[in-house]
């Protein structure tokens, strides 16, 4: 409803990112997306808050513009996307240290997950190891934060979304049997197990196709469509979407995996993994890799990426193909745009 979503977005921003009356909150999302909606329009301003609107790219003029800004407006709550932070970690650190982030108190990410060598670049360069990190995890229906630190309160895990928001129940499913996952450590699908104020409550004009969506793969649940995996003190990771796995000779894996151990590397500055298909072993794993400012591509190089992949994940998950990508394509948001990636691996052009 109207009503349950304006709570849900005005307590979560209240709270996720510890909005004080006179701070300075700044979410760079297009305001067109649902980032937009909760976090740049109703939440902050529900709360009487002081909300930035940008429109841009954060590397122009330089890969100094969001700091820029920072620095002109005096933000202190900073609130972006993952892929964003790759980017400008592949310019190095000299766009950030030039201007003055001492305004800065607290740092957020949203989109996607983030892996830990981005979320440990952000917190030493950016927050100078002073700003707590809220690694937010939720969704377009869920219409605010489901998973999240609570700054000051919640120990932080580098990759980690942590904990669920006040009221939030998700649970881990077997993926086969829709069973829950009771044990604290655990790995599977992540489900919602009871409702919350945000939560969408239709398709306009299609309420089947809703039902058929989120309702019907395991009764009883809201299903996100994304795996999770939960650890020992019951914190949940983020492994990517379902739809995002890659099956090589009947080993399921995520993509995501891969590419958080490409990046892991220290002349990779982004990497996006798909499937494509293989003879041999049904799926291969091709991988768009971009370097690091000033490193230059190399056979070489591949051959010490694919060695890489393999001691950080195992022979399985060795890349098949890997492609130098300058850019990635990508939405306003700054999510990858994966499905055109997937229909480039596959030389499918006719449907791009």
């Amino acid at each position: 409803s109207s009503g349950g979503y304006l709570v849900y977005a005005a307590m979560t921003h209240q709270y996720t990112f510890d909005y004080h009356e006179g701070d300075i909150y700044w979410c760079t999302a297009d305001v067109g997306w649902v980032t937009g909606h909760s976090y740049i329009v109703y939440g902050p301003l529900a709360n009487g808050g002081t909300t930035l609107m940008f429109e841009g790219v954060p590397t122009y003029p330089d890969a100094g513009r969001f700091w820029a800004v920072c620095e002109k407006h005096k933000v202190n709550q900073f609130y972006t996307a993952p892929t964003a932070i790759r980017a400008l970690m592949g310019q190095g650190t000299e766009f950030v240290e030039k201007y003055d982030l001492s305004s800065l108190k607290l740092l957020g990410s949203v989109g996607e997950p983030i892996n830990p060598e981005a979320w440990n670049w952000y917190n030493e360069v950016v927050g100078k190891g002073k700003c707590p990190i809220v690694d937010t995890w939720w969704q377009t229906e869920t219409g605010g934060h489901m998973l999240t630190p609570l700054p000051g309160a919640t120990p932080l895990k580098p990759g980690s979304a942590t904990r669920p928001f006040f009221g939030v129940q998700p649970v881990l499913l077997d993926s086969t049997t829709g069973q829950e996952l009771t044990d604290t450590a655990a790995e599977g699908v992540l489900a919602i197990k009871e409702s919350w104020p945000g939560q969408m409550r239709t398709v306009y004009g299609d309420h089947e196709r809703f039902m058929q969506t989120y309702f019907s793969d395991f009764k009883g649940y809201y299903f996100t469509g994304d795996g999770c995996r939960r650890d020992a003190d019951g914190y949940y990771w983020i492994t990517g979407r379902v739809d995002d796995v890659i099956n090589v000779s009947g080993h399921r894996m995520g993509t995501a995996e891969v590419e958080s151990a490409l990046v892991a590397h220290a002349k990779v500055a982004e990497a996006a993994v798909v499937g494509y298909p293989h003879d041999v072993k049904g799926q291969g794993i091709y991988c768009y890799v971009t370097l690091m400012n000033g490193v230059e591509p190399s056979e070489d190089l591949k051959k010490e990426l694919r060695t890489w992949v393999r001691t950080e994940i195992g022979p399985i998950a060795s890349p098949d193909l890997i492609q130098w990508s300058p850019g990635l394509p990508k939405t306003r948001s700054g999510k990858i745009m994966r499905r055109i990636l997937r229909k480039i691996a596959e030389n499918d052009f006719g449907s791009l």
